[in-house]
């Protein structure tokens, strides 16, 4: 199978869609007031699922960037990290582990960690197609400092996952339905290499 790759405009809206929501973030965190600074805890150890091709491919193009030394050894973090979260299911236990992208608290794919990695944190609500609303409490931090989620600004997710929704659909040749769905960890990601271009005529219709 050929590997699915994210041309350079459509990488560019990515970059843009990410900007647009930082933004947001940004205005959310400083209403609250919300800040990670001095914060205990550490999202980078949050089980987080991710579900698009596009930045499954966009996450590839930072890994590319690194020295051979570095993919290297951030793979077999991302293997000892399935390997571990495996364990934990078994045991009844949701996943609590360093994402295999951290360096000393650090991300070392920070201009191209995806888009739940940027969100975490602020209160949020998306409006799904089906006119219901769903509504995010933001990190333990922030519920500390909002006591009460009605009382709490919020960041509407529905644009951003509109735009990426519409992206993914370009990239997958207005064909998204026809496509396996996506619902990976970045370890999952990065273990499995870059997303591989399946045909949709090959799936049962």
């Amino acid at each position: 199978m050929d590997e699915l790759m994210l041309p350079p405009n459509l990488a560019a809206e990515l970059a843009d869609i990410y900007s647009g929501l930082e933004e947001d973030y940004r205005r959310v965190a400083g209403e609250i007031p919300l800040s990670c600074q001095g914060c205990p805890d550490n999202c980078c150890d949050s089980w987080f699922f991710h579900h698009t091709y596009c930045e499954w491919a966009y996450l590839w193009q930072g890994l590319r960037r690194l020295e051979t030394r570095t993919q290297t050894k951030i793979v077999r973090q991302a293997e000892d990290y399935l390997w571990k979260s495996q364990v934990q299911l078994a045991a009844g236990r949701r996943p609590q582990l360093m994402c295999p992208l951290n360096e000393n608290g650090l991300c070392a794919l920070y201009e191209h960690r995806l888009l739940v990695c940027r969100m975490h944190g602020v209160p949020a609500a998306l409006t799904r197609p089906d006119g219901q609303q769903l509504r995010f409490p933001g990190c333990f931090r922030c519920q500390e400092i909002v006591q009460g989620e009605d009382a709490a600004p919020r960041m509407d997710r529905t644009l951003l996952f509109t735009r990426l929704a519409d992206l993914e659909n370009r990239l997958l040749g207005g064909c998204r339905q026809r496509f396996p769905k996506v619902r990976k960890t970045i370890a999952e990601m990065i273990v499995l290499g870059p997303p591989a271009l399946v045909q949709p005529s090959s799936l049962s219709q």
